[in-house]
């Protein structure tokens, strides 16, 4: 599957496949650990493996295990590859419609979904005989356009369905139910992904999900991993990162388009955050050609 893989591969990092939102992973060289953000979505490794590392929480994904991300969630990842032995797997963005009609079809006949796990925005979960045999056929059709186009859809979708009946399927079915914490966690989180620019403080956001403070801190971190303020000085960190490697602008730009006033700040910001500065970052990302996982 990793060599089926890698025929769609066209660089380091997120390629593009045959069928949308599906993209494939491929990863020649080691990778130390650093500040990733990925947006929702089911990260499924054939070859190598990856660490990553949500708050006090550290998931490892490998052929035997896939990642579920619910949420758009700032976090940290190391990846272990090398010329020899790459990298490679899939990742399949999730569909909110696609999953609510999926479970619209499967209505009350659900006694095997129940919560099986506290629900959280980054989940790990085995590889199953039955995704496992999914990713195959993902793969397969891959190879023709028309069979891309028309079977590729409706595989995605099989594979959401395995997920739902898995010990993840409680998170995944909670990013569509809209009268849980979670739901209004994920309701904040879109707000904060769309409005990042703009002044943002912790009393609105709470107000706006009809939550007190406290409690809107204490459900903001159970699932995030984070504080509501972290999450957006990291979003708009990520965001200007972006900017910069794949838009060409500079650091003073990219930092007013976050919503910073200061560029100094930005720069302290993001060099206590990535590690490095910005223009080094920039660098550093043109040479790797590396691809962010986005939308």
């Amino acid at each position: 599957m990793a060599h089926q893989a890698m025929r769609f591969s066209t660089g380091r990092g997120y390629n593009p496949s045959p069928i949308p939102k599906v993209k494939i992973l491929y990863v020649d060289e080691h990778c130390p650990r650093q500040p990733v953000m990925y947006e929702p979505g089911i990260v499924i490794i054939f070859q190598g493996h990856k660490v990553g590392y949500c708050g006090s929480k550290v998931f490892q994904y490998d052929p035997r295990n896939y990642l579920l991300m619910t949420l758009p969630l700032p976090f940290e990842c190391e990846t272990f590859a090398s010329p020899e032995q790459p990298l490679v797997g899939l990742a399949v963005n999730i569909d909110t419609q696609m999953l609510q009609d999926l479970l619209i079809d499967i209505g009350d006949d659900n006694d095997l979904m129940q919560p099986r796990i506290e629900s959280s925005g980054v989940n790990l979960s085995p590889l199953s005989n039955e995704m496992l045999c999914a990713t195959e056929r993902l793969l397969d059709v891959m190879a023709k356009p028309l069979d891309a186009r028309v079977l590729g859809p409706q595989i995605v979708r099989e594979l959401l369905y395995y997920v739902l009946r898995g010990n993840c399927g409680a998170s995944l079915q909670e990013l569509v139910n809209r009268n849980t914490h979670f739901s209004q966690i994920a309701k904040t989180l879109r707000r904060i992904e769309s409005q990042y620019a703009q002044s943002l403080n912790v009393e609105q956001l709470a107000c706006e999900v009809n939550m007190s403070v406290s409690a809107f801190h204490h459900n903001f971190k159970a699932i995030t991993n984070t504080s509501p303020l972290q999450y957006v000085k990291s979003y708009r960190l990520h965001k200007a990162r972006l900017l910069m490697v794949h838009d060409g602008l500079k650091a003073s730009t990219a930092a007013i388009k976050v919503g910073y006033e200061s560029a100094s700040q930005f720069s302290r910001e993001f060099k206590r955050f990535f590690g490095i500065t910005p223009s080094d970052e920039i660098a550093r990302l043109r040479e790797n050609n590396v691809t962010m996982m986005q939308g």
